[in-house]
């Protein structure tokens, strides 16, 4: 476990920093029906989390289309892109919980599977982009999440040992990304069915009490 004041604390951004699945899920629902197809909510449970090139994959089995993952995830990565610019904002207690973060100077960065382009897009619309010096996206290593690359990374930005930080994580794909490279793993589930093994703690909200005492913010009771 890290010690009593982490050495970081790393959010993941889609479901546990910002609401940006909404805009995900309208995304979605907009490219199955494009191709005569329903949008379920067993298929949100299986993308949330993915990877670009993963999620890829998984669109070309649930829509049929042998060898078109590439091509329709770019299309959903449009659509999301005009949906996110509408109305994106942070989840519950995420605001507080950075802004506790700075204040106390511990250091704190996004680490991400989007791309780049919607990860500036997405901080900058729900108003929380100057709050992190660091940030990065799934396009910016060599292997997104499950694979521990952008959590090494972000640490690394930072200047902290991962073994002392913490990380946010509201699917198991991200949770076992951070566990992967060492951090004290959170998670926060997005949606409330899914189990979150990986983590080391689990939480209903970022304002939760057990959440704070994790990353330093006020004396463990344990």
């Amino acid at each position: 476990m890290t010690p009593a004041i982490p050495a970081a604390v790393v959010f993941d951004n889609d479901g546990l920093l910002l609401d940006t699945e909404e805009a995900w899920t309208r995304a979605e629902t907009e490219l199955f029906r494009r191709h005569g197809s329903t949008f379920t909510y067993e298929h949100k449970r299986d993308l949330i989390g993915s990877s670009h090139a993963i999620a890829a994959g998984k669109l070309e089995v649930m829509l049929g289309q042998p060898g078109g993952g590439v091509a329709l995830m770019d299309e959903l990565h449009a659509l999301v892109m005009l949906e996110a610019a509408q109305d994106v904002e942070p989840r519950p207690g995420a605001v507080a919980l950075v802004d506790a973060l700075n204040a106390a100077g511990i250091p704190v960065a996004v680490a991400s599977n989007s791309q780049r382009a919607f990860l500036d897009l997405v901080l900058g619309a729900a108003g929380v982009a100057d709050k992190f010096g660091v940030t990065v996206a799934g396009d910016e290593v060599p292997n997104p999440k499950p694979w521990p690359d952008i959590y090494l990374e972000a640490c690394r930005r930072l200047g902290a040992d991962p073994a002392d930080s913490v990380g946010l994580e509201d699917s198991p794909t991200g949770a076992q990304a951070a566990k992967a490279a060492g951090l004290t793993v959170i998670g926060v589930p997005y949606l409330p069915d899914i189990e979150i093994g990986p983590a080391d703690i689990v939480a209903a909200s970022l304002a939760d009490a057990v959440v704070l005492e994790a990353v330093g913010l006020v004396p463990s009771r344990g």
